[in-house]
This record gives C-alpha cells, structure tokens and sequence, in this order.
C-alpha cells in the first residue's frame, strides 16, 4: 500500500505554480487535525494494512512543524502498519532546510526523526531566476542545504530542476546541471516549464508580457539533460527522473505502475485499481466535511478502455514501458491488431519500438510521449 498526504500550504506562490494552495497558514493547525480525521475514514479504502511508502507532497510540506508531523504519524501508525524498510518521502524548500546559524541543524533534525527520504525544490541555481519565478529561497541556499541535509543523515535525496525557461542565457541550464551532478544526489527530477493559465506566468503570457515556450530549446535541454546524467550513471528510468542504481523513487514508481494508492488532503487523488477519487480542491470546505464526517471526494469508476489508457499514458513514460500481453488483458481483445494502424504510425516515426513483448519509447520518442500515448489510445466502443 501507498500513502499521498497533500499539504496545501506555502510562504508565497510560486509564478508557475497551478497545485492546490494557499500562503495564508492560519488554517494549518485545521487543516494537519483534518488529515487526521480523513486517514480514519479512509482507512479502509485499500486492502491491506501495511503501507511500503508515504509521500508528502504539496504546497510545501516543510511547512509542518515537529508537534504537526508528530499528530500525522501517530494518527497513521494507529490505522496502519508501516513497513520497516517504508519509504518515507517529505518535499521541502531550501529555505526551510537552511536554519540560521544560531539554531544549527535543528529542522533536519526533526524532519529524519519522521522521514528517510527528501525531495528538494531547487529548480535553479541562478539567482536572477530563483528572482523571476518568485522562489521563496536564494541561490545561496540552494547551493548548500543538499550538503547541510547529508549532515543531517539524509543520503535519500531527490533534488528537482526546470529546464526550457525562456529569455535566459543557455550557458545557464548547463551550469545548472554542473552544479547538481557535483552534489551527487541519487535522484534527480527535472521538467520542461510549463505556462499554466492560471498562474502569474499564465497571466504575464495573455498580456504578451512573457513569450511562448520554445519546444526547440526545452527539446534541445532535455537532450543535454540526459546525455549529462547518463554520462555520470544516472539511469533514466522515467521521462523526468533520473536515478543512481537502485535508486528510484519507490512512490511515484507505483504510481507509474498502476498500484493502488490512499490520498488525503484537500485535492489529493486516490486509485484502488477500478476507480479514483478526486478530494474537493478548497481547504475550508474540505476541513469543513471531514470535521462532519463526510467525505467531500468525487468517485470516477474506471471502465475498460480508461484503464488501458491510462496504463499507455504512465507505462510509456517508464523505461519498462508497456507489455502488450497487459494491454490486451486489460482490453479483452487483441490490443496489436487492434491498434496496428495506430502502431504502425509511432513505429514508422521512429518514436515507439516493441521489444518481444514489451512497448518502449525511442529515444528520439521520449520527447513526444504524450503524443504516442494519444496516438495509441482505444476509443471507447
């Protein structure tokens, strides 16, 4: 079993940003007392008791205090078993991670008695930048909470970057990728920006006051990207994630292969492999529902041609990519012949290849995952 807990908190909003949050934090103390009460409602939802990864995920998690985080373990090891060997992942900012002087280590101390595993929002080393996204960190920051984090005991560590950011010197995404590769994470994640209608740049973009993202260039960085970290062993084992040997993020893996999955918090999403569940996206009514009882969620029942979908739209992005024996399980129909137009389309681009039973994008194709996966997708009948 998997665990999402969404924090929906940050210090400010980030220009790119379209995750559910909100920088006001006095609804906080609410909102960790709701969490509680919905992990007891749902306690039930998965079968099986014993969770083998739990993510936090946000708005930013490293918002929570050590009272905070000490209520939402005690609430989880009251409803489930969590494996001895679990998973246990917390996004944090920089600016979280890099106490003052006067205080030492003390934040990453609290956060390794409930965590083993921290991914860190980077994104760029460059400070004019940090500047233009409106990142609550600096680049001073950035460049030392990795070193202050291992001092801490934390080796599981995942550090994220944006690549493709218009009006700035390419000179800088390869410094960037320097920088990273010389701390020596075992897990980086890195993705093309994204304009976002309802975000800071979504509006700045409608004003003309920011250009359209150049494909050519995110294309052009991204084929850096990979040839950088493969040339260093990082195996690239998802379009935007890249791991040390053994390394991988067990979370986002099962998302990624279709297990099932408990989420809590206000917009989380849960999957119990025939449905999901969509939990309402506005803090104050979903404490409100949760403090009554209820469960403010929509439930989407997945038919069959959702599910193959779906497994197309994930296991393509994967470096095991799909197994055609699954798709036709699934479909119960022959999925090749089914779809051999279709296939004969992305293999002729060069963008898909089969390997026995397997479906795997090209390299030339990782960059045009999202088109093969539509390519390939089964109309419902």
């Amino acid at each position: 079993m998997h665990l999402y807990l969404h924090i929906p908190f940050c210090r400010q909003a980030c220009h790119y940003c379209d995750f559910h949050f909100s920088t006001n934090l006095s609804q906080k103390s609410a909102l960790v007392d709701a969490l509680c009460a919905e992990i007891s409602l749902q306690k039930g939802y998965l079968p099986g008791k014993t969770l083998e990864t739990i993510y936090f995920g946000g708005g930013t998690p490293s918002l929570l205090t050590e009272p905070e985080l000490a209520q939402l373990f005690e609430t989880i090891h009251t409803h489930f078993t969590v494996s001895p060997t679990a998973e246990i992942t917390l996004e944090a900012n920089p600016d979280d991670l890099n106490d003052t002087p006067e205080t030492g280590l003390s934040k990453l101390n609290v956060l390794r008695q409930y965590v083993n595993r921290l991914s860190i929002g980077i994104q760029t080393f460059d400070e004019a930048t940090l500047r233009w996204m409106n990142r609550a960190h600096t680049a001073t920051e950035a460049a030392t909470c990795v070193w202050q984090a291992r001092e801490a005991g934390f080796e599981n560590m995942s550090v994220d970057l944006i690549y493709g950011i218009p009006n700035r010197d390419a000179s800088l995404w390869t410094a960037d990728l320097n920088q990273v590769l010389a701390l020596d994470v075992p897990h980086i994640s890195a993705y093309a920006l994204t304009v976002e209608p309802d975000t800071a740049f979504g509006r700045w973009q409608q004003k003309g006051k920011l250009p359209p993202i150049d494909e050519n260039l995110a294309a052009g960085q991204f084929e850096e990207l990979v040839q950088a970290l493969r040339d260093k062993g990082y195996e690239h084992y998802e379009i935007s994630n890249f791991a040390k040997p053994g390394r991988y993020a067990r979370h986002n893996t099962a998302y990624w292969q279709r297990r099932p999955y408990l989420g809590v918090g206000p917009s989380a999403h849960s999957y119990n492999g025939h449905s999901r569940q969509f939990n309402i996206a506005n803090n104050t009514r979903y404490v409100s529902a949760v403090q009554k009882g209820e469960l403010p969620a929509t439930v989407e029942k997945l038919t069959t041609v959702d599910q193959v979908n779906e497994y197309l739209l994930t296991g393509l992005r994967t470096q095991w990519g799909c197994s055609l024996a699954e798709l036709t399980t699934l479909l119960g129909a022959n999925f090749a012949e089914r779809q051999a137009r279709d296939l004969t389309e992305v293999y002729n681009a060069g963008w898909l290849l089969r390997d026995n039973d397997q479906l795997r994008l090209t390299e030339a194709g990782k960059l045009f995952a999202d088109r093969v996966a539509a390519t390939l997708f089964v109309e419902q009948d």
